[in-house]
């Protein structure tokens, strides 16, 4: 094994047991002094709340990573399919700690936050980043789809307003809702002419014959299916924030009226 290979392994491993400190440890310590609402909290519902602080905080770490590499790594950019994967396998080896901690969390935890459509997820996208961490292929789609984790902290941070039980229609859930909306469709929506033109570039090519065909079908095929869940969700976000909206409006026309009536 070369030392590099070595790195990436130890990255992975190092990974894998901070995000269980963070569950374990960091998270509930930090929730108790930030938050009034969190010792009100049922078991499973701090269970959850801990997978999600988590969750937030490895989108923000590989989301920042990912932009960096998107601007700044040149050998990946220029050679979408075998460019320097150096940067790219260390961010997607975080994940990969990350994503297998969250994997035994789901199992141990299945009464609180086992989700089906989680594990086929987290199994999907394990396998799609063996090709990247194990042969070093298609770094720039591989660090392009981790775009998208910038949509999580928002949608982490609708669940915790739920929970404390604000209103929907309070600002605040409605400032993240409007958030969550704006940042989910310019990271999953938005992008997509970009990656499928970057696709669509390479296809044919003597780099693309080269991708296995183990490779091409994590590549291709799971690009496809996810965008196609991602315009399903972005759909129903859209119509829940129009609704909220909606909603927050004929609240404030009605406000007048009422006090008129007790005038």
């Amino acid at each position: 094994m070369d030392p590099f290979t070595q790195l990436i392994l130890t990255i992975s491993v190092t990974s894998f047991f901070t995000f269980q400190w963070l569950f374990h440890r960091v998270s509930p310590w930090m929730s108790l002094r930030t938050s009034t609402g969190f010792s009100g909290l049922s078991d499973k519902q701090k269970v959850e709340w801990n997978s999600r602080t988590v969750s937030t905080f490895h989108a923000l770490l590989v989301g920042i990573f990912c932009l960096y590499i998107l601007f700044f790594d040149d050998a990946v950019n220029e050679d979408p399919v075998w460019g320097d994967p150096t940067l790219v396998k260390t961010n997607v080896a975080i994940t990969t700690g990350y994503l297998i901690s969250d994997l035994l969390l789901i199992f141990y935890y299945w009464k609180a936050i086992g989700d089906k459509f989680f594990v086929v997820h987290h199994l999907a996208a394990l396998y799609a980043y063996y090709y990247v961490l194990g042969q070093g292929m298609l770094p720039y789609f591989a660090n392009f789809r981790l775009l998208a984790e910038f949509s999580t902290p928002c949608v982490n941070q609708r669940w915790f307003f739920e929970v404390l039980g604000y209103p929907k229609s309070s600002r605040p859930n409605m400032a993240n809702g409007i958030a969550m909306a704006v940042v989910f469709f310019m990271v999953r929506i938005a992008v997509m002419p970009v990656y499928y033109s970057r696709m669509y570039a390479v296809y044919g090519t003597e780099a693309f014959y080269l991708v296995p065909w183990g490779g091409r079908v994590a590549w291709i095929c799971s690009s496809i299916c996810l965008d196609i869940m991602n315009i399903m969700w972005m759909h129903k976000i859209a119509r829940g924030c129009y609704k909220v909206l909606q909603s927050a409006r004929r609240s404030k026309a009605a406000t007048p009226q009422e006090n008129g009536k007790t005038d």
